[in-house]
């Protein structure tokens, strides 16, 4: 069984894991509250953040704490239900921060959430959109 948290380190590995394939300087910051998980170094002068969300189903990531900022992502990581199998791989979103309010969802209690439905059918543009971030 996989809880919360594991299901986000598990998200953050795999976009590092993604960024390094792909030969970019990523580094993963470390905190338990905190809004940048990786932030990558392209060139001196040229640096941006990611904040990762993992979700272990299909339904939607929580973004209560999201804020908007230039050079900054999101990365959402949805295991489909499947996060136990390893031989499932993720589908990954690559989104700018300041697409992210077009893409959000507000529930009558307040919380925020992008629904993995409202990426596939409005984000589309951003699966996989690893080339954002080299």
């Amino acid at each position: 069984m996989v809880n919360g948290y594991n299901t986000n380190l598990a998200a953050e590995f795999y976009v590092l894991s993604v960024l390094h394939r792909l030969g970019v300087n990523a580094t993963l910051t470390l905190g338990n509250k905190k809004s940048v998980d990786i932030a990558v170094i392209r060139d001196v002068n040229d640096a941006l953040t990611i904040d990762v969300k993992g979700l272990a189903g299909k339904t939607c990531w929580p973004i209560d704490n999201f804020r908007e900022r230039k050079r900054h992502f999101l990365v959402l990581v949805c295991y489909l239900g499947k996060i136990s199998d390893p031989n499932v791989g993720p589908e990954v979103y690559v989104v700018p921060s300041e697409a992210i309010p077009s893409l959000t969802y507000s529930s009558p209690r307040g919380r925020k959430t992008v629904e993995l439905s409202t990426m596939r059918k409005r984000g589309t543009q951003y699966r996989d959109s690893w080339s954002q971030l080299c």
